[in-house]
């Protein structure tokens, strides 16, 4: 048998298979489900996810989930918890606890002791006969059929399972509080994806470096102020600052080309008409998104029509925009 061949359908055997489970999870999104979202949702504690094994790392995982679309979380191993750190949860704290079996030892000696302090159990199961679930104020079902592993043992369709349930249940928190992409952005100050939802023009358009010029501006001077302030271009303006236009580098190669005299050219001669530009306070993404599609590098920044700076795609890529 070919192995590249083997491999390859292997591998779509347990794509198809953890698909065809995550598909069938929409059976379970029930009034438990319902419920168990609006228990959370008008709580005043948090979300405290626990499980052990694998479950623990998709408990994590949820965790991070929660917290970043504005639920407050956090994670205990269910095997410590039983040693010291159920002292963790805090009064109107609801507990999700993880576990495919929802038999295991740890998790039956953890339920008892969360129940007997009052919290909320809900339960992200696989089996909803379990002791889990039995205990449990609210049952999350993610049963699978089998593990996309071939000797059914190793988590894998199951994990997949508690996974996405989790995200549903965080999708739907993040839908009934108006979790907005502003509030995103304040859980996500850092990296590219944080400066995506918060950068914006102002912060990194080149406003000391101004590339100036008005209509009458010989065209030797042109070249030269686009080449000191070194942005690839110059803006054209009234002595007002109102945007008449821009020249570029490509407007000054058109220009030789089409044989005009640079000793007597001036830049109204040369300039562009209507050329693109974004408004003060606009997103520096929305920047990118301006320049992409009209192939360009550099737009000028406005106000109510008046020049306030330039933002090149070079100022985008050193912000980790790009």
């Amino acid at each position: 048998m070919n192995i590249t061949k083997n491999i390859r359908k292997v591998a779509t055997e347990v794509l198809l298979n953890e698909a065809r489970a995550l598909e069938k999870l929409t059976q379970f999104v029930d009034d438990d489900f319902e419920a168990c979202v609006k228990e959370i949702n008008q709580s005043k504690g948090r979300v405290v996810v626990t499980g052990i094994g694998k479950s623990a790392i998709i408990a994590n995982k949820i965790v991070a989930t929660l917290n970043s679309t504005g639920t407050p979380s956090l994670f205990m191993h269910a095997a410590d918890a039983i040693h010291g750190d159920l002292g963790m949860i805090q009064n109107e704290d609801i507990v999700i606890c993880l576990s495919k079996s929802g038999n295991t030892p740890e998790i039956k000696a953890l339920v008892p002791l969360v129940k007997r302090r009052g919290f909320k159990l809900v339960a992200l199961v696989s089996n909803i006969d379990s002791y889990l679930a039995q205990q449990a104020d609210y049952v999350l079902n993610a049963t699978v059929d089998a593990e996309a592993c071939p000797n059914n043992l190793a988590p894998t369709t199951s994990t997949t399972a508690h996974l996405a349930m989790g995200d549903a249940l965080a999708v739907c928190l993040l839908e009934l509080r108006n979790f907005s992409s502003e509030d995103f952005a304040q859980f996500h100050p850092g990296g590219a994806l944080g400066k995506q939802l918060y950068l914006r023009v102002d912060d990194i358009m080149a406003s000391r470096e101004l590339p100036v010029v008005d209509l009458k501006t010989p065209l030797k001077d042109v070249i030269i102020e686009i080449s000191s302030k070194r942005l690839g271009a110059a803006a054209v303006t009234t002595p007002e600052m109102e945007l008449l236009g821009i020249i570029t580098d490509g407007d000054l190669r058109r220009m030789l080309q089409k044989g005009i005299q640079i000793e007597t050219a001036k830049a109204e001669d040369v300039f562009s008409k209507n050329p693109k530009t974004v408004e003060s306070g606009e997103l520096a993404v929305k920047a990118l998104q301006i320049m992409q599609q009209n192939s360009i590098t550099q737009l000028v920044v406005v106000k109510e029509s008046k020049v306030l700076g330039f933002v090149h795609l070079h100022d985008l890529l050193k912000e980790g925009i790009v």
